[in-house]
């Protein structure tokens, strides 16, 4: 755990002595998408230095968010939340609907990566249930994700071109991020976006709760 504390016998700030330093819920974003190597950790978080990840990581590790196993694709090593550092979804989701008018503005000069969207969209669309399973695919700067609502929630998995839903909707981030927001509607995505398919699987997972 860092060594710094705001020292309060408080729920809050014992879990701010955790995560509450520059990065360390970004790596959680990373990790809530599955388990990661270093080097794919750092790509996925441009801007951090290779030492202060470093150090992020034995922070995590030490207070038992997250540990390290075996990665069965390199025999090396890969990090992934434990089950308690898993619990953090909700805050996570939480902050990301809490961001929602942060958002409006646009990506401006700031980076993007589609794999980000697995962690919003999951978190955007939470609330969303439904008793007749439907999908969608969503194609954002080359990569393409199966985005589903079924009556557990949510489900956003990437695929490749073997798995593509019939029906996809190719966006801007921006365009898909407001659509699971609730800030555009789904004519006004489909015309800001390219759908091939049918418009109510759209609607299905991507229409009101």
């Amino acid at each position: 755990m860092s060594t710094r504390s705001y020292g309060q016998y408080c729920g809050l700030a014992r879990a701010l002595d955790v995560v509450g330093n520059r990065w360390n819920l970004l790596i959680v974003r990373e990790l809530l998408v599955g388990p990661a190597r270093y080097g794919q950790l750092q790509a996925g978080l441009p801007g951090i230095a290779t030492n202060l990840l470093a150090e992020r990581l034995r922070e995590l590790e030490d207070a038992a968010v997250i540990e390290r196993q075996l990665d069965a694709d390199s025999n090396g090593v890969a990090y992934a939340l434990t089950p308690w550092g898993h619990e953090l979804r909700g805050a996570v989701a939480a902050l990301v609907n809490w961001s929602k008018p942060l958002m409006i503005s646009g990506p401006q000069d700031d980076s993007f990566q589609p794999h980000w969207l697995v962690v919003a969209l999951e978190s955007l669309l939470q609330h969303k249930r439904s008793h007749t399973p439907s999908t969608i695919g969503i194609e954002v700067d080359a990569v393409t994700f199966a985005v589903s609502i079924d009556q557990t929630g949510p489900h956003v998995t990437r695929v490749d071109a073997n798995g593509l839903p019939e029906n996809m909707f190719h966006a801007e981030p921006m365009v898909v991020l407001g659509l699971a927001a609730g800030l555009l509607t789904i004519d006004q995505a489909i015309a800001a976006g390219d759908l091939r398919g049918d418009k109510h699987d759209l609607a299905a997972v991507f229409g009101p709760a």
